[in-house]
């Protein structure tokens, strides 16, 4: 069996900057009240026109991923592609990307687990790297939110969280010894799947464009989101599958070197850092930036928390999420 590990990271958010007072323009709510209950600050959006979509992002994440890892499209033997939000429904943003970045007849394989779709993507990737099947795997984690969110103050409990953004690894065959992705773990609970959810289109068919043509008092097009029901939920599974990953690897919280926890809410953050009694270097956050990117969230916080030097060789990262499914996961990695 071989061992994998991370070997180039990447991110894009769009220029599109939305603040907490931009949205006080558009729905009954303001700074104090966002930042209060969730840590947010400011998010970006796509602007219609832009040239970004859920793929388009994912691409410009990847270019960079590749080229930190020295590696060009054509020898990437895997694609996955982690969002909720494609631009269409099928075919998925894996094969767009095949196409973008010119690479072989690869395959592409798309990954619908929302907040945990980073991990479950890495932890695919890493079995197929482990087999030997593999050599290198791009991993993308890409959502555009801001194409299907309520923006009036029915929706505000959900739409101030929500941001776009990509995020890119690549996950290679391990030649130098024993770094790298140490285990995964992943687990789901299908009975809560109602608490937060969404039944609509897609993001390429907008939901103002729907509601204009099929005006509706219940509307199903917007996220729905039980979120004292999440919250209550979010952090027993983020503590018993972070002990999960360190207890496999036989390793304790004083080995935590930096935990990457998903972008879900600051206060979620908070509790877990807290519980864990991890000083606060131990722990990255970025949603004050990006507010919840779901599958990207990860990767564009594992991306800057390396950007600035807060993670160094040899440095015993956690990555752990937790979202919508319910689904949730943890992934123990030696850098």
């Amino acid at each position: 069996m071989y061992t994998s590990k991370i070997t180039g990271l990447g991110s894009y958010v769009p220029e599109n900057v939305v603040t907490n007072d931009d949205l006080s323009k558009v729905m009954d709510t303001n700074d104090a009240w966002i930042q209060e209950r969730t840590g947010i600050k400011e998010r970006r959006h796509i602007k219609k026109g832009d040239g970004n979509t859920t793929s388009v992002m994912g691409v410009k994440a990847a270019k960079i991923a590749l080229e930190r890892a020295a590696l060009v499209p054509k020898d990437i033997d895997m694609i996955i592609f982690a969002t909720l939000s494609p631009d269409m429904y099928f075919p998925g943003g894996g094969v767009q990307v095949q196409e973008a970045l010119g690479m072989r007849t690869v395959p592409a394989l798309d990954v619908r687990n929302q907040c945990s779709g980073f991990v479950y993507a890495l932890s695919v990737a890493d079995q197929f790297i482990k087999t030997g099947m593999y050599r290198h795997v791009l991993v993308i984690g890409s959502e555009n939110h801001s194409g299907g969110l309520d923006f009036t103050t029915r929706g505000r409990g959900v739409s101030v969280i929500f941001g776009d953004g990509a995020g890119a690894a690549v996950v290679s065959r391990n030649e130098t010894g024993n770094d790298g992705i140490l285990s995964t773990h992943l687990h789901s609970e299908g009975k809560h799947k109602d608490e937060l959810s969404l039944q609509g289109p897609s993001t390429q068919y907008w939901v103002p464009e729907i509601i204009e043509k099929n005006p509706q008092e219940d509307i199903p097009y917007y996220p729905y989101m039980n979120g004292t029901f999440v919250f209550k939920h979010a952090v027993v599974r983020f503590s018993e599958v972070i002990k999960e990953g360190l207890e496999a690897n036989k390793l304790s919280v004083s080995d935590i070197d930096m935990l990457i926890p998903h972008q879900a809410n600051l206060r979620i953050s908070q509790y877990i850092q807290e519980k864990f009694k991890l000083a606060n270097d131990k722990v990255f956050n970025n949603i004050q930036k990006y507010g919840n990117t779901t599958a990207a969230s990860i990767p564009i916080a594992l991306t800057e928390a390396w950007e600035l030097g807060k993670i160094k060789k040899g440095d015993l990262v956690v990555l752990a999420a937790f979202g919508s499914g319910f689904t949730w996961g943890s992934a123990i990695i030696r850098w």
